[in-house]
């Protein structure tokens, strides 16, 4: 069940690095110096940990005892450029409790 949680954060991590790099810095490029190229590569890039993202929500449901209305929270977590981020503290106050309730 740690490592579903631990999986979630690293990936939302990276994922939320990615939309960051994506909209401060491959976008810019695009529009400011006409460099579409960046937006391609980052935002293929991107797209797949997207995916990936939305994997480990899925996987993690359970570890986290989340309802509906939380997995939507979570899903909806990677719409915001630093809601990834924000969602790290839960994922890692329950992957603290999971660790302690195995000792």
């Amino acid at each position: 069940m740690k490592n579903r949680i631990s999986n979630l954060r690293i990936i939302g991590f990276i994922e939320g690095v990615s939309f960051l790099i994506l909209l401060l810095i491959a976008m810019p490029l695009k529009y400011y110096f006409d460099l579409p190229m960046a937006v391609k590569i980052t935002g293929w890039i991107h797209g797949v940990l997207f995916m990936l993202y939305m994997a480990a929500v899925l996987m993690a449901i359970k570890a986290m005892a989340w309802n509906w209305f939380s997995v939507l929270v979570a899903l909806g977590a990677s719409l915001i450029p630093i809601g990834t981020f924000v969602l790290d503290k839960s994922l890692k106050r329950r992957e603290q409790e999971l660790l302690l309730s195995k000792d």
